[in-house]
């Protein structure tokens, strides 16, 4: 081996630590940068000499080192794994936000409906103990009132979640639309980048962020084809064909339940990712509207069935009390004291159609009516939370396994780092040992 080999084998090593150690400081500069994957540089043997000497052939065809690529680490099936541990979170902290607006909304305190239901019976009650009593007359009126109010007041709390879960959903397709362009865009470029090149890997960190950001919105599945291009297929129609994205569409229908659609033909709801915790709560709301005004309806039915049923002071009968068919529009049709239906028709008792109202508190009345929308929305509201905790915990488990591989840990690169820097310094070594080497030659003649 010739001087001239030595220099060329040392300046090779020299190039490339330095390029190693780019890489190293690369991955300490970006560890806690969303999506970026961990690089390692991948050094070959030089396939021949680099001698220019056409006196000197050497022995062994070795002519140092070359940077073959940058290698990006990461593993597809546990980047898969991790999208679908997102997807299925999101799904799950979607349905568990949104119910828990609808908990809200439902408001079983001192000013909701089972409360004003309960405040009114009892305001019956005492006036059945003195029904000649002005003051109690009055009370009954309030307290009738004070349902009426808790009903529209629920009504319009439950609609305006209904409001917010469409927002919501079409800002969900405004991001997951934004993504699925920036993986076609990440394909398109793909195309062009050098296979091993500081520049693919970057690409490919924005691809799988992008398909990330989709998998978190919605159950895609995702194909790869040459140059490391994604295609993405939702339903069996394509999102991302190759460099060309397709638009996924979100339609609220008038009872504000969701259907979803790419490029106007219809798919189905989702079964994860917040578009799918979204659907599912916009069903749960529009039930819990739905049961709030049958509610309603019922309310009025069995208020004015037993009003209607009894005499005034003076012998007025068949007076409504409040009117209305959900819960948006209940209102008082009576407000003097002395239309209050006090007395019972048949014996004429001055209190007796007031202590007929228990007749409406059975089990298929009005409260336990209530009772059983809170029960049972409070029992899916405590799953939906299970479920959210489990969830977290399957995805913080599948990041952990992804940040394994394409992780960067800070010890590790400093160990590299050091570990480098030695290697260069052998070879800045090898440099000085040809230079020494060429001038104790020169020095000969």
């Amino acid at each position: 081996m010739s001087s001239s080999d030595l220099l060329s084998i040392g300046a090779s090593g020299a190039r490339a630590y330095r390029a190693a150690m780019g890489a190293v400081s690369e991955n300490i500069t970006n560890a806690t940068t969303d999506g970026y994957n961990r690089r390692v540089v991948l050094l070959g043997e030089s396939p021949a000499s680099a001698v220019s000497s056409k006196f000197y052939k050497p022995g062994v065809s070795f002519g140092g080192v070359d940077v073959v690529a940058i290698v990006r680490k990461n593993d597809q099936y546990l980047d898969s794994a991790a999208r679908v541990a997102a997807g299925n979170f999101e799904n799950a902290d979607a349905r568990a936000t949104w119910l828990g607006n609808v908990q809200t909304a439902l408001d079983d305190g001192q000013l909701g409906v089972g409360q004003r239901l309960t405040t009114l019976f009892s305001a019956v009650e005492r006036l059945a103990s003195n029904p000649t009593d002005t003051t109690l007359r009055n009370n009954v009126l309030f307290s009738v009132d004070q349902v009426n109010t808790a009903f529209r007041q629920t009504g319009n709390d439950l609609a305006g979640v209904q409001t917010g879960i469409v927002t919501e959903a079409n800002n969900e397709a405004i991001a997951l639309n934004d993504a699925v362009k920036r993986v076609a865009s990440a394909n398109e470029a793909l195309r062009r980048a050098i296979p091993g090149s500081s520049n693919e890997a970057q690409l490919l960190d924005q691809r799988d962020l992008a398909l990330t950001d989709i998998s978190k919105r919605l159950n895609v599945t995702v194909t790869y084809g040459a140059n490391g291009a994604a295609d993405v297929t939702y339903d069996g129609k394509k999102l991302v064909d190759n460099i060309v994205p397709h638009t996924f569409e979100v339609t609220a229908s008038p009872t504000k339940t969701l259907s979803f659609s790419i490029e106007g033909q219809a798919v189905a709801d989702p079964q994860s990712g917040s578009l799918a915790g979204l659907a599912t709560s916009a069903d749960v709301a529009t039930q819990r509207v739905n049961q709030v005004n049958t509610l309603a309806a019922q309310y009025v039915t069995d208020l004015n069935g037993w009003h209607q049923a009894g005499f005034t002071s003076d012998n007025r009968t068949n007076l409504a009390i409040v009117s209305g068919t959900d819960a948006a529009s209940l209102q008082m049709l009576i407000s003097d004291p002395a239309d209050l239906a006090v007395k019972d028709s048949a014996t004429g008792a001055l209190n007796g159609n007031l202590v007929k109202i228990s007749a409406i508190r059975d089990t298929g009345g009005v409260e336990n009516g209530w009772t059983a929308i809170i029960s049972a929305h409070a029992n899916l509201q405590n799953a939906t939370n299970a479920e959210q905790k489990a969830a977290k915990t399957r995805q913080e488990q599948a990041l952990a396994a992804q940040s394994d591989v394409s992780g960067v840990d800070l010890d590790r690169e400093a160990a590299d780092l050091m570990r480098l820097q030695q290697a260069y310094e052998g070879c800045a070594r090898v440099l000085q040992v040809a230079k020494e080497t060429i001038q104790s030659i020169l020095a000969i003649f």
